[in-house]
């Protein structure tokens, strides 16, 4: 099931925020990470659960010397993505949901919402990672968890909005609380297996349960009007 759009009939400014973020996350993957091929980079710029800890930049186990501050890392590392996929998946979500939430928020609160959804993201990986007693050295990027707070903000406020979807190769119009109640659930049993020792592909699903409850808290803060009744 892949959403392609949803019921934008209410919005009432222009999402330019949501087009920057966007436009950022692809321009860094071509520009800065050499589509994906800069691996120096992406060491360099990615959080390192164990670096964000000790405050240190850790250059041992293949890691690249991180020339800014490691606590900013947890900004930096938002706009990086592991490959075309990872990217794309992730800008696809970011089109189909982020503008509906800037409508209601307006365009600084929007960006201050996203930001901080990223930020508590990349922490509960890092906390979580070392809860577990994981691999404090593999290095987490994306802008997934900032991304999963849209999500959580947009199921808050929007759970009755139709969205469009790919599925069995047709387009059908299914409710959001339906399409994110999915996605989360898919999060939440990968996260199962991620406490009881199973791998998780990599992913770090920490980060995306983080940011998800992150939105469902922050976005009435932020709020600044109502969204339409649908």
């Amino acid at each position: 099931m892949i959403p392609i759009g949803d019921n934008d009939s209410d919005r009432t400014i222009i999402p330019f925020v949501n087009y920057l973020l966007i436009a950022v996350n692809i321009l860094v993957f071509i520009f800065l990470q050499g589509m994906g091929s800069d691996e120096a980079f992406l060491l360099s710029y990615s959080t390192v659960p164990k670096e964000i800890l000790t405050g240190t930049d850790i250059t041992s186990g293949g890691l690249g010397i991180t020339p800014i501050p490691v606590y900013l890392t947890l900004v930096t590392s938002m706009f990086m993505h592991g490959g075309l996929a990872h990217l794309g998946g992730n800008m696809l979500y970011l089109w189909v949901f982020g503008d509906n939430l800037e409508n209601v928020m307006g365009h600084v609160k929007y960006l201050v919402f996203y930001l901080l959804c990223g930020l508590i993201a990349s922490l509960s990986h890092v906390f979580l990672t070392s809860y577990l007693g994981k691999d404090m050295l593999i290095p987490s990027l994306g802008a997934s968890g900032a991304i999963s707070g849209v999500l959580g903000g947009y199921l808050l406020l929007f759970p009755k909005n139709q969205v469009r979807v790919i599925m069995l190769a047709s387009i059908i119009h299914v409710p959001a609380f339906i399409t994110l109640g999915l996605w989360i659930g898919l999060q939440l049993i990968s996260g199962w297996g991620m406490l009881g020792g199973s791998d998780t592909g990599g992913v770090a699903i920490a980060a995306h349960i983080g940011g998800f409850i992150a939105g469902l808290i922050l976005v009435k803060f932020l709020q600044s009007v109502q969204p339409q009744a649908k």
